[in-house]
């Protein structure tokens, strides 16, 4: 997707962006230097800001943005980030979004304190406002999201994920964050629980639709650009290869899964996977249920009785399945 079509999601709230980055520099702060310095170094390496974006649109459209909608953009970046920078030392990354992750550049042990630091600053910033709805939106995707990748790292070692369970693990993984964003945001100017749900459901359904793009950046195609076969690598059974495992004779699943359970792989022995994902219609497939996820949160919420115009999110929604990284 352009990078105009970004800025006319960011248009309307151009304003309250600069507020929350502002509020969420000064929720950061710390009297050890050393700690400010790193919170600066996070600051200033900000990605697309979807999370405060989705957070500051699910709010205008039930009334205006208020201190509760930008505590809880602080609440959700704080949380998230906190995740982020744990599962860089877990995962031993150099790299985040580009730059040198905190781990590489300060070591695990100062990185998980900071990962510490973050999370407390959060569940701090709630308490003292009497937050709890918000708090308790994030804390249950927090939960779901930890069990998510647990059950992914159960499951990578045996590769006998079925299409239910990774649609379990990514609604966990990454839909339950998306849904907390659109909730939080929702609830901080209509305090309505079946709106709430509505909104809530929307999100998840944008986050798995996110999440099948993230799988086909791994095989690439004309929309997409080259393969990377990184999710290969890392044993990450993603939609379009279980579908196309699912689709193929027992010699065929046993000649891939083979090559997937190897430590190291060859590039040629990554292109096989690929082309085998490829000719099986994995990746066909696995655009037709992203579509599907698109066409859900958009039938969602057309139906939300909102106050403002859809427009901003509707365009946040393609923007999503149309991104090119």
């Amino acid at each position: 997707m352009k990078e105009e079509t970004l800025s006319y999601i960011k248009s309307p709230i151009q304003e309250e962006l600069k507020i929350f980055e502002k509020k969420f520099r000064a929720s950061v702060k710390s009297n050890v230097s050393l700690l400010d310095t790193i919170m600066n170094y996070i600051v200033k390496r900000k990605g697309k800001q979807m999370r405060p974006i989705l957070v500051l649109h699910c709010a205008k459209l039930f009334g205006e943005v208020n201190e509760n909608t930008y505590r809880g953009a602080s609440l959700v970046e704080l949380l998230h980030t906190a995740t982020l920078v744990h599962d860089d030392v877990v995962d031993e990354s150099n790299m985040r979004r580009g730059f040198f992750s905190i781990n590489a550049l300060w070591k695990n042990k100062v990185a998980v304190l900071v990962g510490d630091y973050l999370l407390s600053k959060g569940l701090l910033l709630s308490l003292k406002n009497k937050d709890f709805k918000s708090l308790e939106i994030l804390s249950s995707a927090v939960e779901q999201m930890s069990e998510g990748e647990l059950l992914q790292m159960e499951k990578a070692r045996k590769l006998d994920i079925t299409e239910e369970i990774y649609f379990d693990i990514i609604t966990k993984k990454t839909a339950s964050l998306i849904a907390s964003c659109c909730g939080i945001g929702a609830y901080s100017t209509y305090q309505n629980d079946d709106v709430l749900n509505d909104v809530m459901n929307m999100g998840r359904a944008i986050g798995i639709a996110f999440q099948i793009k993230d799988d086909l950046f791994d095989y690439g195609d004309n929309k997409v650009g080259k393969p990377t076969g990184i999710d290969i690598v890392e044993k990450k059974m993603t939609l379009p290869l279980i579908y196309a495992l699912n689709s193929s004779t027992k010699k065929e699943r046993r000649s891939i899964l083979i090559i997937l359970q190897k430590d190291k792989k060859t590039k040629l022995e990554i292109q096989e996977v690929i082309s085998f994902v490829e000719d099986k219609g994995g990746i066909d497939y696995a655009q037709t249920r992203m579509l599907e996820y698109k066409q859900k949160s958009i039938n969602i919420l057309e139906k939300i009785p909102t106050k403002a115009s859809t427009s901003y999110l509707l365009a946040l929604i393609n923007f999503v399945i149309e991104r090119k990284k």
